[in-house]
């Protein structure tokens, strides 16, 4: 009897470190739940690569991995340290600190919308899809500070994350957990921060009316009334997203020439002259929520923001015409401020569904 019951627990004992050295996974359940994103009509369809279509267990997978400092090299931060849901998913300080105490040379950007952006992501558009995005904090020294062949060695080893990745695209072998597929549940997940409960979204839906003084700002940011002052807003902060999703040199440093630039922003990335010193302009949906303002953080408030614009800006040979000086008014200022503050969604940074699990 104890020679059959040594045999069956050394047969037990071999049968346990085969599937460990194994890593077979299809004992789990692969049959992904399709996940439509909720958004209005008005903004449009959504950029959804063909190859990462959005289902459930993917968006939980991407989730769990955005709030896990395990994607970290001490395990000390996560995607979530740098962008907080109270803050929109931004920073609110003007640079993030990594786990090396070394701070990232610009402000983090929010999360907002980010399914409906088609043209570059970065301040510097440097990253094509949210995908290759995904990709970058984890190695840069001054955020995460890692590497993937490290964090994919964690993630494999995990009591936990193998099943999810099974779950999420149907792998079969631990061996298979890839940086590629981290990205994209990762990149699922940032899909779903839609903001589409603002004051602002409500008027357009027909469910809200403006103030006077919101309805004042309103037609500055649109050019809607010829009596009323054009503030240049909406050709680079579109409605309903609040961004063109393209890329300006908006006047905030003076340059002789255009290798003069101290941040050359999309420049660095196309190698072209004429795209120094420009910038992604950033969404500003839930803007009175996101300060520090700019790729560099250098403006505390709002109105710093409304100061640079009114002045018109600083010269460079590719500063966009539509800088220029505007001389806004007290009652110019109070009434942008009134419009700004219609584009807070407060329902989107307090949703327990885009918190961690």
């Amino acid at each position: 009897m104890l020679l059959f019951a040594t045999s069956l627990l050394i047969s037990s004992c071999e049968e346990e470190m085969t599937e460990k050295d194994t890593g077979d996974l299809t004992a789990i359940l692969y049959n992904p739940t399709n996940y439509t994103l909720k958004a209005p009509a008005s903004y449009g369809i959504p950029d959804i690569p063909s190859d990462n279509p959005m289902t459930a267990e993917g968006i939980t997978l991407g989730k769990k991995l955005f709030f896990d400092p395990i994607l970290s090299a001490d395990s000390t931060m996560s995607c979530v340290s740098c962008h907080l849901q109270a803050f929109s998913f931004n920073d609110p300080t003007k640079f993030s600190t990594g786990i090396r105490g070394e701070q990232t040379p610009r402000s983090a950007m929010s999360l907002i919308n980010l399914a409906f952006h088609k043209r570059g992501f970065f301040w510097d558009g440097r990253s094509p899809t949210l995908e290759a995005q995904a990709l970058d904090p984890v190695e840069n020294p001054q955020e995460l500070a890692t590497t993937w062949p490290d964090v994919i060695s964690k993630l494999t080893k995990h009591k936990e994350y193998p099943s999810f990745f099974r779950k999420a695209f149907g792998i079969k072998n631990k061996s298979e957990i890839t940086k590629e597929l981290a990205a994209k549940a990762i990149a699922q997940y940032e899909r779903t921060l839609i903001s589409s409960n603002s004051k602002l979204d409500r008027i357009l839906a027909g469910a809200d009316k403006f103030t006077d003084l919101e309805l004042y700002g309103y037609k500055m940011y649109l050019d809607e009334d010829p009596d009323v002052k054009d503030a240049e807003c909406g050709h680079c902060h579109a409605i309903p997203h609040m961004t063109s999703d393209q890329f300006a040199n908006n006047g905030l440093d003076e340059a002789p020439t255009l290798n003069e630039f101290k941040d050359l922003g999309l420049g660095k990335f196309t190698g072209n002259n004429i795209d120094k010193g420009k910038f992604k302009a950033p969404t500003l949906k839930n803007i009175m929520l996101t300060a520090p303002y700019m790729h560099d953080g250098r403006f505390a408030t709002i109105d710093e923001v409304l100061d640079h614009y009114s002045s018109g800006g600083k010269w460079s040979p590719n500063k966009d015409p539509l800088i220029y000086k505007l001389d806004f008014t007290p009652l110019e200022r109070r009434a942008l401020k009134a419009f700004l503050e219609t584009l807070t969604d407060t329902s989107f940074i307090s949703d327990p569904n885009l918190g961690p699990q």
